[in-house]
């Protein structure tokens, strides 16, 4: 099994950086560059305990489908989304969020299997951990841009709107 560890500081409370983690518009914005889109599921907007989202993306020049499930959720503190069906033998996703100093850390932990024997391993040990450590950093600088953004410039309170539950894009 394999376990990549990424931590990124954000200034921004906890609870807004905890709903543009889990926002699923936000998250097709943050996957341009693999031409990711939802095609079964939970479609849009926040995703929460026990739904579903099935994505189709490009990776590695092939279109690839995987199926997730939050398995576990408390908030603002942390969710679990973990493969349902797709192309690794196991994947889980742990996305846990702590205050310190006024500064939110959030903490992603992927641990996945490969499938195919050692052929998996040896395209995990040569390209995979990379490939998904980058994928994984690349949204993190956009999840890190836009709850900072919106905590520094939040939208009128109107009509029952509240800014700090809620996300904009």
């Amino acid at each position: 099994m394999t376990t990549i560890k990424l931590d990124t500081i954000i200034n921004a409370p906890m609870a807004l950086v905890f709903d543009v983690s889990r926002d699923l518009d936000i998250h097709l914005k943050s996957t341009k560059q693999t031409q990711e889109k939802i095609i079964a599921g939970k479609s849009s907007g926040l995703i929460a305990l026990n739904e579903t989202v099935t994505w189709k993306a490009k990776h590695f020049g092939f279109w690839l489908t995987h199926k997730s499930r939050i398995t576990e959720m408390q908030f603002p503190l942390y969710f679990v989304d973990e493969m349902e069906k797709g192309n690794f033998k196991s994947f889980r996703h742990e996305h846990a969020f702590t205050e310190k100093n006024g500064l939110v850390i959030m903490s992603d932990r992927l641990h996945y299997e490969t499938p195919y024997g050692i052929f998996g391993k040896l395209f995990d040990r040569l390209l995979l951990k990379k490939y998904l450590t980058n994928f994984i950093g690349r949204r993190n600088v956009l999840l890190k841009q836009l709850s900072e953004q919106q905590h520094q410039n939040p939208p009128e309170n109107r009509n029952g709107f509240h800014p700090e539950r809620s996300i904009i894009s």
